[in-house]
């Protein structure tokens, strides 16, 4: 018979990182999550093209991500914008890829990052991080 200090460990699985997008018309910049879901972190730059849907996949597979997060352009009325049915394309394609793909509102973040660290070759990058990095902490609220 087992006493407590001889009882089975029950370990929680750790949650799936997270992928987070800031789409552009010439740049595309992506971001991860810690395994927790509780950071984001600037991951690359990528360009868009034809092959965007593939290098989203192959990063998201190097990654061990299923689920990503899209920044929701709108304009300064609310309302959807000229980039908004790109990005609604490309939520439908990586949805049927098999992702869970979940639309983040966000405003002027690649202005913020630049903001915050100068304007580089990760700008793009930094900015799919203040999308996840929202998209993170609403999700951290709402459990609590």
């Amino acid at each position: 018979m087992l006493n407590d200090t001889m009882k089975p460990l029950h370990i929680k699985s750790k949650p799936n990182r997270l992928l987070g997008i800031d789409y552009g018309t010439k740049r595309v910049g992506l971001a991860v999550s810690d395994e927790n879901r509780q950071f984001a972190l600037p991951l690359v730059v990528i360009l868009n093209t034809k092959e965007l849907c593939a290098e989203i996949v192959k990063n998201s597979e190097e990654h061990e991500v299923k689920e990503i997060v899209i920044g929701e352009s709108r304009n300064y009325k609310g309302q959807p914008n000229a980039i908004f049915l790109d990005v609604d394309s490309l939520k439908q394609n990586l949805e049927k890829a098999g992702f869970k793909v979940y639309l983040e509102l966000e405003f002027m973040t690649s202005q913020q990052a630049e903001r915050l660290q100068g304007k580089n070759d990760m700008t793009d990058a930094s900015a799919a991080a203040l999308i996840l990095q929202s998209y993170l902490d609403r999700k951290a609220k709402e459990t609590e």
